[in-house]
């Protein structure tokens, strides 16, 4: 993703979510931190600390949906879904390894500082553009959208 958005992204990856780096780009990439955090909970603590509304998190799904769409083929995909709803998809404990949209840990942390996530299929560079500058995506947003829109 930093090489993608080298014109628009700070130069450095940013791999403490404690760090607050001094920076005038519009995008900021960061990375994983230590092993038994998910990089979902090191993006929501990161945005918290430079006091963000909204993370971009890149999937290998379009959208967020109501059951996994691997098992189940009745799965119906969600354009936008509220925290509260969200976190009884996904529930409340995360282990390493656990496969959920976004973790259950992080998702907990982002609804109650009123973030806003946006997923987005990741190999989608359209929607992924399309999502930074605030225009309509393919993808599903949780939380309070209208903080996204």
């Amino acid at each position: 993703m930093r090489a993608i958005f080298h014109r628009q992204a700070h130069p450095n990856i940013v791999k403490n979510p404690n760090a607050r780096p001094r920076f005038r780009e519009p995008i900021l990439i960061a990375a994983g931190w230590k092993p038994g955090w998910s990089t979902d909970y090191d993006a929501v603590l990161l945005a918290r600390g430079l006091g963000a509304t909204i993370v971009i998190n890149l999937s290998d799904l379009d959208y967020v949906y109501s059951a996994d769409p691997w098992k189940d083929r009745t799965a119906k995909p969600m354009k936008r879904i509220d925290w509260k709803d969200f976190r009884k998809l996904v529930g409340n404990k995360w282990d390493p390894g656990l496969n959920a949209p976004f973790d259950p840990v992080a998702s907990e942390l982002a609804a109650r500082i009123g973030l806003t996530v946006k997923m987005i299929r990741g190999r989608s560079v359209k929607d992924v553009e399309r999502a930074i500058a605030g225009e309509p995506f393919k993808g599903t947003l949780i939380g309070d959208w209208s903080l996204a829109e």
